[in-house]
């Protein structure tokens, strides 16, 4: 059976504002070294699918720059969604793709803006996912050993063991508070990665029986991308087919994985000075501690202050809170047009 990999590449990032836009979302963006994340995601991935395997889906107004980024992908393979209707309705036609050029064929679905500490690690994780996904013909997801409670994720309960680490799964919970997310993890919990393994024809299977939002969509227009899109209901996988799901297992894993979903989760991923300052470009920290910078342009000069941050691009400088950084969505719907816009 071959093996192809799927990248999840659309959204726009507005959490990171004002560094993202439309035409150039996070997932475009170097936020952990040089290199944009996709193109990051994607070198990670190279050893497990080559160029032939990969398929990308992503924003139409996206396919000209990801093409930019990485023209040995053939163009068939970046694949555009007419509208965002949820992962079901994404991995469900990468699915009935990969169904169509190989019949056997094992998807290994990831998303384009996570940090991974442990590059050999993730691929032995997928590795070994795609082998259980081949034996038992399930849905395989791949859960990640909580390092803190963290309320930004969702959890997945072990159930009971199918063969050595692998399990099947008893529950997917939703974000918890930090309270309950503690509690979770001293029960067992797995963080839900977003990580997911099985045979296209598997997975489609399971869509057509337990997915109504999405399978009669794929039965009326499975050769129209945009009927598709257009005819589905927006739902997630984890609810739309895992949650519903007899055929579904994890295994654990941990390979130093983290989603990249907030300025301040960058402290984590990016290399620290010696008092935590996260910088990346012309930043001078003096006597100033845990602080995330990011500065595109000019120099930027930091003294006596701690869990700020600093944002500068384009002729705008933002300057905010570590612990205000989740929250830019509700920053921007209080600017002025004008200044959203110039970002």
């Amino acid at each position: 059976m071959s093996r192809w990999v799927v990248v999840l590449a659309g959204g726009v990032g507005s959490r990171f504002w004002p560094l993202s836009t439309p035409e150039r979302p996070k997932q475009l963006l170097p936020l952990i070294t040089g290199s944009p994340l996709l193109v990051e995601t994607l070198d990670r991935l190279r050893p497990l699918a080559d160029a032939q395997h990969t398929l990308i889906l992503t924003n139409a107004t996206l396919v000209g720059a990801i093409r930019a980024l990485r023209p040995d992908l053939p163009s068939e393979n970046i694949i555009a969604e007419p509208r965002p209707a949820g992962t079901a309705a994404a991995l469900t036609w990468a699915a009935h793709v990969i169904a169509g050029r190989d019949p056997e064929g094992v998807m290994l679905s990831v998303h384009a803006d996570w940090a991974i500490g442990d590059p050999e690690g993730f691929r032995a994780a997928l590795s070994a996912a795609a082998a259980a996904a081949e034996t038992h013909r399930a849905l395989v997801t791949v859960g990640v050993r909580p390092v803190r409670p963290d309320p930004g994720f969702g959890y997945i309960q072990p159930g009971d063991v199918v063969e050595g680490n692998l399990r099947r799964v008893a529950r997917f919970a939703e974000k918890p508070n930090r309270e309950r997310a503690a509690e979770m993890i001293a029960e067992g919990y797995l963080w839900n990665s977003g990580i997911f393994v099985w045979r296209a024809a598997d997975f489609l299977a399971e869509v057509r029986e337990l997915t109504p939002e999405v399978a009669p969509a794929l039965a009326a227009h499975g050769n129209d991308i945009v009927a598709f899109f257009g005819a589905v209901t927006s739902i997630a996988v984890d609810v739309g087919v895992l949650e519903r799901s007899r055929h579904v297992m994890v295994l654990p894993g941990d390979f130093g994985w983290d989603d990249i979903g907030t300025w301040e989760a960058l402290a984590r991923v990016r290399h620290l000075d010696a008092r935590e300052n996260a910088a990346q470009g012309s930043v001078y920290p003096v006597e100033s501690s845990r602080n995330v910078v990011h500065a595109e342009e000019g120099d930027v000069v930091l003294y006596g202050v701690s869990d700020l941050v600093v944002v500068t691009c384009r002729g705008m400088t933002l300057v905010t809170t570590t612990a205000r950084a989740a929250d830019l969505k509700l920053l921007i719907d209080q600017l002025p047009a004008d200044v959203r816009q110039r970002a």
